[in-house]
């Protein structure tokens, strides 16, 4: 296997950690971007000089350039990069204020972004690269109290399959992760808007739903990073991959769901065309 050069934001912990030992167990090299290092000195002992600790803030984008030159100039290439780190805010459309909001896109959308706009020159000048983009099944469907994360990585979902075909022509790949509840530190540190009186009882099994399942989560983080690893190695990297019988179960569901009511419409949706048009043709 070619040694590959990883750099995986939110490393420290999570999915993050459990992705950069598999990569570095691999025999691959890690940019690790994190906000503690500290937390990785173990797989740094273990995997001496293929383990580069990098202080990182996702949500400062301007940072983002130094991060790609950090990996180029300690390992000479960027074969994969992982936008992992993320976090939730839990609370319903009124509860969550404008600066809440704008944080979970800050950290979902904003910051991927710069990342991968600053990741993208290399990788098409070697012609090969993948991006993982971490999303979640809450990417794809949503549920009252989880608006802003939802709106945060559907948009992320949306910017990352646009991305996936104006890139392909160089050779370079986009996968979108969907997972469901992992057993990480992703509900330890979940942020609680304040309860509005109005949605104290709508929301009260949502809020203690994800305020108990810490440590009791069904998805085994290590096994998810060998599948992403596997994944990425092989020539058929799907555009999504859900992650976790949960999201296979609830995701199908909500796609048929999707087509039933389609189907269901159809007849009226076609009645809003001008009669006689020919439909449009698009290059894509």
């Amino acid at each position: 296997m070619q040694q590959e050069t990883w750099i995986i934001t939110g490393a420290n912990r999570g999915l993050g950690r459990s992705l950069t030992a598999a990569a570095l167990a691999n025999g691959h090299n890690v940019v690790a971007a994190v906000r503690d290092s500290a937390q990785l000195d173990d797989l740094a002992a273990a995997h001496p000089g293929r383990l580069a600790a990098v202080a990182f803030d996702v949500t400062d984008t301007g940072s983002a350039p130094g991060l790609v030159k950090a990996a180029l100039d300690r390992f000479g290439r960027i074969d994969v990069l992982v936008n992992n780190a993320g976090g939730a805010v839990v609370g319903a459309v009124e509860e969550v204020s404008d600066t809440q909001l704008r944080d979970q896109m800050d950290l979902h959308l904003f910051g991927p972004a710069a990342l991968v706009r600053a990741a993208l020159p290399a990788m098409r000048a070697q012609g090969r690269g993948t991006v993982v983009q971490m999303s979640s099944q809450g990417g794809r469907i949503s549920f009252p109290g989880v608006s802003a994360y939802s709106a945060s990585k559907f948009a992320l979902e949306g910017w990352s399959e646009s991305l996936a075909g104006e890139v392909a022509p160089f050779g370079v790949r986009v996968m979108i992760v969907e997972p469901s509840r992992f057993r990480t530190g992703f509900h330890g540190a979940l942020d609680f808007a304040d309860t509005a009186t109005a949605y104290g009882d709508t929301l009260a099994a949502v809020r203690a739903d994800m305020a108990s399942v810490a440590g009791r989560q069904e998805g085994d983080p290590d096994k998810a990073a060998r599948i992403i690893l596997d994944l990425v190695a092989t020539d058929d990297l799907p555009l999504r991959l859900p992650l976790g019988a949960e999201a296979v179960q609830r995701l199908y569901a909500a796609h048929q769901h999707g087509l039933d009511e389609v189907a269901r419409l159809a007849d009226l949706a076609r009645s809003a065309d001008f009669d006689g048009v020919a439909p449009s043709v698009r290059p894509v």
